[in-house]
């Protein structure tokens, strides 16, 4: 390729590949190459004769330059021939789990030159988890190996900017933004609590409250999202955001405490630590969960997405216009339709209302794990919406404790045991969890239910009544 001052930078970008980095390495003023988008506009306009005024390097330096880089090739990826980047990634990510610096790995990945997908980096992350590497651990490593792909990543929030007012995603990312005007305010007040304890406390508390509705946005992806991407076999994106979900729970509710106490030096440690876990929650979302999901979901998918997010609620803001889709559940059954039961007929509306004010929640899996029924009742005490039907109940719950609902339902299906119970204090409240083996008249394991009620009250309870008062 023969160059002149009127060869366009595109054309030899796409030649050769990895004279973008050289470029960037020459002067900070090519480091806008690097988004896809300017590189298609400015790169097709821009000659090397603009590219030497732009970056004040003369034009024949510049050019000896791309000429040198062209003639060296690309470094070595110290992989063999034909390695693919999503192996490249793996083996990174491995060298990474075994201890290798960030640094190291950052300069080795950027050898790639190419920019690294959404789609890439779930295929990278789904094929660690077959392979046997702990939803956990990928965990672990995420906030690393985020930083060592980040200068490649495609800028999406232009893309994810075309979706129409009140799709799911225009939602998330308008709460996404909502979330950052509070971090805006936290930010500062946690800094400055290392040299002017106490200063701005009763500010933080009120921001604190309101960043608090994240979680309705964690549970939206939870329940609605996350299950429709499972649909295409792509779980561990779910698995690694879910713990990471927990984590930032966890840490909310220390913050919280600290902020009760104005323990001011924990603060300004965990409060910092707080919003740096969620801005980088925003940047995995926006770079890789939410071009996953558009490249991934149907229409029809997304009204799926849609129909049980008003149930869970939303974060800050409400979503914006009207949208809809095809997707919404089926309603099952004819109202006048007879059910024979053991004992007696209802119909399935009958059935539904008594299931519905029963003061229980409850929630039925099957003998191939899969979710078939929660009891939709006004006032539930875990969430739950109509994205988890017929979803493994597995990936109902966080990478940490879906080793405790394998041993149950591992030991209901054995016929080891026939019931678990648990019971907990959450938010002044004291709630008893049962599950229970359900089995048909042979004997044979036909799936668990599970049964969670506030006992508050009745824990309360003395004496007795013995007669009507209302």
């Amino acid at each position: 390729m023969t160059l002149t001052a009127e060869t366009r930078i595109l054309d030899i970008i796409e030649k050769h590949p990895h004279v973008l980095d050289v470029l960037v390495g020459l002067s900070s003023e090519f480091a806008r190459l690097k988004n896809p988008f300017l590189r298609k506009t400015l790169g097709r306009r821009a000659t090397l004769e603009h590219a030497a005024r732009m970056s004040g390097i003369p034009l024949e330096e510049l050019v000896g330059n791309i000429e040198k880089a062209i003639a060296t090739g690309p470094a070595s990826l110290s992989e063999p021939k034909g390695t693919t980047k999503i192996e490249v990634m793996k083996n990174i990510i491995r060298d990474l789990h075994a201890g290798a610096s960030v640094e190291e790995q950052k300069a080795r990945f950027s050898q790639l030159l190419q920019e690294v997908s959404a789609a890439e980096i779930a295929e990278m992350e789904q094929s660690l988890l077959q392979e046997g590497m702990p939803a956990e651990e990928i965990k672990r490593l995420c906030d690393v190996h985020v930083q060592v792909m980040e200068q490649s990543f495609q800028e999406v929030k232009e893309e994810a900017s075309d979706v129409p007012p009140g799709h799911p995603v225009d939602t998330f990312l308008r709460e996404n933004r909502a979330v950052e005007e509070v971090l805006g305010i936290l930010e500062p007040l946690f800094k400055s609590l290392k040299d002017t304890p106490d200063q701005g406390l009763e500010v933080a508390e009120a921001a604190l409250t309101r960043l608090k509705e994240v979680d309705r946005h964690f549970l939206r992806k939870e329940n609605q999202l996350f299950p429709v991407l499972e649909k295409h076999d792509i779980t561990a994106p779910s698995k690694v955001m879910w713990a990471l979900h927990d984590d930032i729970r966890d840490l909310l509710s220390t913050v919280s405490v600290e902020l009760k106490k104005r323990d001011s030096r924990a603060l300004h440690v965990d409060g910092l630590m707080l919003v740096t876990m969620i801005r980088d929650m925003i940047y995995k979302e926006e770079k890789i969960l939410f071009p996953l999901c558009l490249q991934t979901l149907g229409q029809e998918e997304w009204g799926m997405v849609e129909s049980g997010s008003e149930e869970i609620g939303y974060t800050l803001v409400k979503p914006r216009g009207k949208w809809s889709a095809k997707g919404a559940l089926p309603q099952t059954g004819a109202a006048g339709a007879l059910v024979n039961l053991s004992v007696g007929t209802l119909t399935p509306e009958q059935i539904n209302l008594m299931l519905t004010h029963l003061p229980v929640d409850i929630t039925f899996v099957d003998e191939n794990d899969e979710v078939r029924y929660y009891s939709a009742g006004p006032e539930r005490i875990f969430p739950r919406s109509p994205g988890i039907i017929g979803r493994n109940v597995q990936n109902c719950h966080p990478p940490a404790s879906v080793h405790v609902v394998e041993k149950i339902v591992g030991a209901f299906r054995s016929g080891e045991k026939d019931s678990a119970e648990f019971w907990i204090e959450l938010k002044g409240r004291f709630l008893h969890i049962r599950y229970f083996a359900v089995r048909d008249a042979v004997g044979a394991y036909r799936g668990t239910v599970e049964v969670s009620q506030d006992v508050t009250g009745i824990r309360a309870l003395e004496g007795q009544r013995r007669l009507l008062d209302w």
